[in-house]
């Protein structure tokens, strides 16, 4: 790090530099953008940020985190902590541990790194570091959830209903509905960025096939879609 700052789910300011760089370097180019877990966190909130004032053409999600409230407690149950908020609690500690001499002048480390749950973590880091008031503000301002009505360019928006990381109950599907631009397609079964199919899975994915096919429909039909 040049400067103590990193990222979080709701400040898309780096994505949106990245977009404006590339649409000025190929401003006639089809253009569109996909985001996976948070970086589809990410794509949401800039899209429900912008509306129809983004040169994307359309976007792609997938296995996004809608709303962070529930995504959090739904990590901190006994197996789901086991399994996966200490790992990823750990792995957040050790991506600024490496930074801290510079980040140690604005925050006690010492208590940060000693967060046992993602929600810890970002109580003692991330919203501070974003200058939020409090963890449910920044939680509340990163959740898609409460953007997705706003969004102004063509979506999919693929998640399964047993993702733990986004469960089922708190996708937003009447929103969506609301949203002429949003399709949200759900599956019953393919966890968070899993969808394998078949007893013996292959390399292919539902997940990729959906990507190839929607991609593949906005380069060659696109025209059709903002027309309509």
């Amino acid at each position: 790090l040049q400067t103590p700052r990193t990222y979080c789910a709701a400040n898309t300011e780096d994505l949106e530099a990245v977009i404006h760089h590339v649409h000025s370097l190929h401003p006639s180019a089809p253009f569109m953008a996909a985001g996976v877990s948070m970086g589809g966190m990410l794509l949401l909130n800039y899209l429900g940020k912008t509306g129809r004032d983004t040169p994307l053409m359309a976007a792609a999600i997938f296995s996004a985190g809608w709303n962070v409230f529930e995504s959090v407690e739904s990590l901190e149950k006994p197996l789901n902590w086991l399994l996966f908020n200490y790992y990823l609690t750990t792995c957040l500690q050790s991506s600024i541990s490496r930074h801290r001499q510079m980040l140690e002048k604005l925050f006690d480390m010492d208590l940060v790194m000693k967060a046992r749950t993602v929600r810890e973590f970002d109580k003692q880091f991330t919203s501070v570091m974003f200058g939020y008031p409090t963890i449910d503000d920044y939680y509340e301002d990163a959740s898609p959830c409460r953007k997705l009505k706003s969004v102004g360019i063509p979506v999919l928006c693929l998640n399964s209903v047993d993702d733990v990381f986004s469960p089922g109950h708190a996708i937003p599907v009447e929103t969506a509905k609301q949203n002429a631009n949003v399709a949200l397609v759900l599956t019953s079964c393919g966890g968070h960025i899993g969808f394998l199919e078949g007893i013996w899975p292959r390399k292919c994915t539902y997940m990729d096939r959906v990507f190839k096919q929607f991609v593949q429909a906005i380069f060659e039909h696109g025209n059709k879609f903002f027309s309509m």
